[in-house]
């Protein structure tokens, strides 16, 4: 996951200030050089870590002690805040018109995930702002190019326009008369791309965004090419003129230098994230919330999010409800798994809680582990999903389930285990009040407290 190493390494240097009743020069010069080298390794651009490390060492040393905060506390949100700012601060609208047909380029180099992206950022758009969009295949040269893009549209619901291998300005033109003809109020143009930076990648670009006049100029950047990505945002800004960044592959990068780069280095604001293979998988990019997952703080905000989009309300109060009143069953707990498999991948959920990001067991958490226990319940009778205590008191039945889940009796025990300590769990906050739940809260994220156990299938040896 990205930031991984960056956050890891972060957190070493910080932890070890953070409880002191003082601080002297000495104490954040050295932790400066902690986090300086933390960057680096990140790969982030050389002159970003100078200037980053520079900005927070001035403010620590010019700060005045805050209510509430001691000195090694205040020196991480200084980290925290000079973080946000590099990023750019606050999150970056999309540029749409107000009337008429906005048009959007996608430029980038080859692999860096433009036509998928095209095809995330038309869900994207149809989804927030209810605008029906057309992409456009301006990609002549790369093969099946435009068959690909065919597909990312039909997978999203989207019109695709193509004229084959004419010449891509022709493309691009003609597609925005047809969407001002049939009433389309986005055109996204999934332009070529090139192994490197040439003349002739540059002058097309040139030629599109004379002919369409567009009102955004996205440039994707894979994440994983760590600083040379702000060198390839800084000259596609130089040469062509960006109004934004999706940075994409931030799920797969342990550096994320990327992100610490491109905004300080072009000034150009990051725009959206690209987190996984699937086609929800974009995030609007808010550098406040990227600063607290690099940090281990979690992601709450966003978690919550996810959770209103995944989950009815209807839905939730039902679970709750069975939850609270003792009846939570094990078609009670597909349901809980299958609300949380929409949220996304079971890894990148628990970091955004706070303190998980720190558990060096979360980096062997399997995503296909709700998979797993979705077969063992499929496994059962639907009495036994109505009534737990069947499973409970019959050894022979669980013997039945393991075979037919093709998983071990162990991990038939795991479960029901699993599922007890869910309903006491659910019995204990039944009966607290909001200061015995923010107790509750704190055991659970220093483990005192254990609830679901996201390596369950991994305790025993079952059959794959």
């Amino acid at each position: 996951m990205a930031f991984e190493n960056l956050t890891s390494r972060l957190n070493m240097a910080l932890r070890r200030f953070v409880h002191k009743d003082y601080l002297n020069e000495k104490d954040i010069d050295e932790m400066m050089k902690e986090v300086r080298l933390s960057l680096l390794e990140a790969d982030v651009n050389i002159q970003v870590v100078n200037s980053f490390v520079n900005d927070c060492k001035q403010k620590a040393l010019g700060e005045k002690i805050m209510k509430g905060l001691n000195p090694g506390q205040q020196v991480v949100k200084i980290v925290s805040d000079e973080l946000t700012k590099f990023m750019g601060s606050t999150e970056s609208e999309l540029i749409l018109e107000d009337k008429g047909v906005s048009v959007i380029m996608l430029i980038g180099l080859q692999g860096a995930g433009k036509t998928t992206h095209a095809g995330k950022l038309a869900k994207y758009i149809n989804k927030n702002y209810n605008k029906k969009v057309l992409l456009v295949a301006g990609d002549i040269y790369r093969p099946a190019a435009i068959e690909q893009l065919k597909t990312v549209a039909s997978s999203v619901n989207t019109d695709c326009f193509d004229m084959g291998k004419t010449n891509p300005v022709t493309i691009a033109k003609e597609a925005l008369s047809k969407a001002r003809k049939e009433g389309y109020d986005v055109v996204l143009i999934d332009t070529a791309g090139r192994l490197e930076i040439d003349e002739p990648l540059i002058q097309e670009l040139k030629d599109i965004k004379k002919e369409v006049k567009p009102s955004e100029i996205l440039l994707t950047v894979d994440s994983m090419m760590g600083q040379e990505a702000a060198n390839v945002a800084r000259t596609f800004n130089e040469e062509v003129g960006i109004t934004g960044v999706i940075l994409t592959k931030l799920d797969g990068d342990q550096r994320g230098g990327a992100a610490l780069s491109v905004k300080k280095v072009t000034g150009v604001p990051i725009k959206f994230s690209g987190i996984g293979e699937k086609m929800d998988d974009l995030e609007v990019f808010y550098p406040d919330r990227m600063a607290s997952r690099i940090l281990g703080m979690g992601d709450i905000l966003t978690l919550v999010e996810k959770a209103e989009e995944a989950l009815s309300e209807e839905e939730s109060e039902k679970l709750m409800k069975k939850m609270m009143d003792g009846t939570y069953n094990y078609n009670d707990l597909r349901k809980q798994l299958k609300m949380i498999n929409r949220m996304g991948r079971l890894s990148g959920l628990l970091k955004m809680i706070p303190g998980m990001s720190n558990l060096s067991q979360l980096k062997d958490v399997d995503d296909n582990a709700l998979d797993f226990v979705n077969v063992i319940i499929d496994s059962m009778t639907p009495e036994e999903r109505r009534d737990p205590s069947i499973i409970a008191m019959s050894s022979s039945r669980k013997r039945r389930i393991a075979a037919g889940s093709g998983r071990s009796l162990t991990d038939v025990n795991k479960l029901e285990q699993m599922l007890e300590k869910q309903k006491k769990a659910f019995k204990m906050m039944a009966g607290m009040d909001e200061a015995k739940l923010q107790q509750a809260a704190e055991r659970f994220q220093n483990g005192e407290i254990r609830g679901f156990d996201p390596n369950y299938q991994s305790h025993g040896k079952g059959r794959r």
